[in-house]
């Protein structure tokens, strides 16, 4: 899909189009439909963006909390999106071992309890062995700086599925291949 054909997206088609964006979250896609016309892919990018950044703390949490726990339940039933279930599959969650899925666990429950939302990361940044690992060392973080964190992965995730939805050809000259994660 090219930029004019975003822009001629009726609201309905839009959020249906953008809805999952940021996960289980077509508030966001809806609220940035209003920012039309765009430009170029980095200008949706941004609009996303900007939605989310001035979100209060609650509304943070919130968007934090429609993701699902990496490897955890929603993967075991079946019921990841088809975005979350490609990019943990990519990162190798779909395949961990018994010892890993029960670390994994653990370390998603201790984090869940400590700021009261899932562990986010960019599964398409990442594989198994460094989400372990940023798991574990995020969880000594305060929960100011992880809020903070978290949301920046939410919107690299979004970055990539927005590049993924929108045509890379038209992202018009000055723009590179790929969205440049931002925090």
């Amino acid at each position: 899909m090219d930029i004019a054909a975003v822009n001629s997206l009726s609201y309905e088609q839009f959020v249906e189009v953008f809805g999952n964006a940021v996960e289980k979250c077509p508030l966001v896609a809806a609220a940035v439909w209003s920012s039309r016309p765009f430009t170029s892919i980095a200008d949706i990018d941004d609009a996303f963006g900007h939605f989310i950044d001035s979100l209060p703390d609650s509304g943070k949490e919130g968007v934090l909390r429609c993701h699902p726990d990496l490897a955890g339940r929603d993967l075991q039933s079946g019921t990841l999106t088809a975005d979350s279930l490609a990019e943990q599959s990519q990162a190798g969650l779909t395949q961990l071992g018994v010892a890993e899925a029960e670390r994994i666990a653990v370390l998603n429950s201790q984090y869940k309890l400590r700021f009261g939302f899932p562990f986010v990361i960019c599964a398409r940044m990442n594989d198994k062995t460094s989400i372990l690992q940023q798991l574990s060392q995020r969880l000594a973080n305060d929960h100011a700086h992880e809020l903070t964190h978290a949301i920046g992965e939410v919107k690299r995730i979004c970055s990539l599925r927005l590049q993924a939805l929108v045509c890379p050809t038209h992202l018009g000259p000055a723009q590179p291949n790929h969205v440049p994660p931002r925090l």
